[in-house]
């Protein structure tokens, strides 16, 4: 694409795909709609079972049907732990550069739209697998790789002034660079992340609040509170600045993680009282925060009040039990009966009863250590 800056300006609403979006998921894909909602629900074994009769009966008339079908199963098959079978349906591909996952090979059935096919989802999968799959070196040099295509596609995007593309791909980068901190991190390769945060805060991203955040975590992580208190302010300068405007975050987000920063603050000082105080002011602006939820009933444990903090957890499953659902709270409600009934192992049985009835297809039951 040749044009000059001002062509490109004043045809940039016209030409970014994300600005000519279909009217809903079902005029892109056949039944997307359906495959979303139930990956949105965790019902992984209908989504396999849909692709499988949507397959079978010919549905998927479009090269990119296809593409974003096998998408959708090779998540679901991934999010049941089943890798190998996910790694086949992989295998399955061509190389992503190819002719035949680029729109411009179709202009019968494409006669607006240029470039690749393959959703982002499929470069993710492809690069997780292998982590799953215990080849963690690969999966990191295909993550790396990955970011430099993401980086690469923005820098375009940015060069064409497409806004909403440029927002898109700003996300992703942010998420792939955020997988690969979090896998370094869980290996203790703490001088990797920092390399990773610092090259991406001079590359423009030192005005991410998740990202300055996750430098302060980590400089906590190996005893730089001083670090991670500046990280923090300036985080919550972001946000008196009004930084939220520009998307990545709502402001009710934005408040939610300066609130979570200063109780982890808080939380390393032994001051639970105040951290329980940052995380009901969470709470209050979004039931929804889990990670505040979570952490509230740790702290009023760590007071010794074992009593509400099992009722915050309990109260929290019921009132949003597709939210509130995951491994690590129901490890902890488990460990707060074992410490203060005698009779932990009936309330677990039951909550395990409970859990199987409402929880997604790849909840691990064994959280519940009965």
């Amino acid at each position: 694409m040749t044009e000059s800056p001002p062509v490109c300006q004043n045809l940039s609403r016209f030409t970014d795909p994300l600005t000519n979006a279909f009217g809903s998921l079902n005029d892109l894909v056949p039944d997307l709609a359906s495959l979303q909602d139930l990956a949105t629900r965790g019902s992984w074994r209908t989504i396999i079972d849909n692709v499988s009769r949507a397959r079978s009966q010919s549905l998927l008339t479009q090269p990119h049907h296809h593409l974003t079908y096998l998408a959708y199963n090779t998540l679901a098959l991934m999010k049941l732990r089943r890798f190998d079978e996910a790694q086949q349906e992989l295998d399955s591909l061509e190389d992503f550069n190819s002719s035949g996952y680029q729109y411009d090979t179709y202009p019968h059935i494409y006669p607006n739209r240029t470039g690749s096919m393959v959703p982002f989802s499929l470069r993710w999968l492809y690069a997780v697998l292998p982590i799953k799959l215990s080849n963690r070196q690969v999966g990191l040099d295909r993550f790396y790789e990955l970011l430099d295509f993401v980086r690469e596609k923005l820098a375009r995007k940015l060069a064409e002034k497409l806004e909403e593309s440029v927002k898109s791909w700003k996300k992703r980068e942010i998420f792939v660079l955020n997988c690969l901190i979090g896998y370094h991190l869980s290996s203790k390769e703490y001088n990797v992340c920092f390399d990773l945060m610092n090259e991406s805060i001079g590359r423009g991203n030192g005005l991410d609040p998740i990202l300055v955040s996750k430098l302060g975590f980590i400089q906590m992580q190996v005893g730089d509170l001083e670090g991670a208190k500046k990280s923090f302010n300036r985080v919550e300068e972001m946000l008196n600045e009004g930084k939220f405007e520009d998307g990545l975050l709502s402001e009710v987000e934005f408040r939610n993680l300066v609130s979570r920063n200063k109780a982890l603050i808080y939380l390393v000082g032994k001051d639970y009282v105040s951290a329980v105080r940052e995380y009901e002011e969470c709470i209050e602006r979004d039931y929804n925060d889990i990670v505040a939820i979570n952490n509230k009933a740790l702290c009023l444990m760590y007071l010794r009040d074992l009593s509400d903090s099992i009722k915050v957890l309990e109260n929290a499953l019921e009132r949003v039990p597709t939210v509130a659902l995951n491994e690590t709270l129901v490890v902890n409600l488990c460990s707060m009966y074992e410490l203060a009934y005698v009779n932990h192992s009936d309330i677990k049985r039951t909550l395990s009863s409970w859990i199987g009835r409402v929880a997604p297809d790849d909840f691990d039951s064994s959280c519940t250590r009965i």
